[in-house]
């Protein structure tokens, strides 16, 4: 027992360290970019923003319409991609303006009926 306890603890030591140093480029190509503004003044936040609004508007009318359990499991998944798209375009469109994202979580919008 007391030798499986230290195999394992030496794996953990060996896994760490290539887990840390996983994505350095990029980490490195990240680090000097200035974070992208978030406020209206950013034409592609605001766009963000209404893609966002739009999928909540989507999944609350795909739910009044949902008549059984996989019709609300769909709306969910379309709503997670239509979300999921939204932030990878912002993303991107911001990297190639010289920007970076900072990691934010939008306020999603959560039923508690499934």
């Amino acid at each position: 027992m007391e030798n499986l306890s230290k195999f394992t603890l030496g794996m953990a030591a060996l896994i760490v360290p290539a887990t840390a140093i996983a994505h350095p480029i990029i980490v490195e190509r990240d680090r000097g970019l200035p974070i992208a503004p978030n406020n209206d003044s950013n034409s592609y936040w605001l766009d963000y923003k209404t893609d966002i609004s739009e999928a909540k508007r989507e999944l609350a009318s795909d739910l009044r319409r949902a008549t059984d359990r996989e019709d609300r499991r769909e709306a969910h998944e379309e709503y997670r991609r239509e979300i999921a798209d939204a932030r990878y375009d912002y993303r991107k469109e911001m990297w190639e303006r010289g920007y970076r994202v900072a990691d934010f979580r939008e306020d999603r919008f959560r039923v508690s009926r499934r």
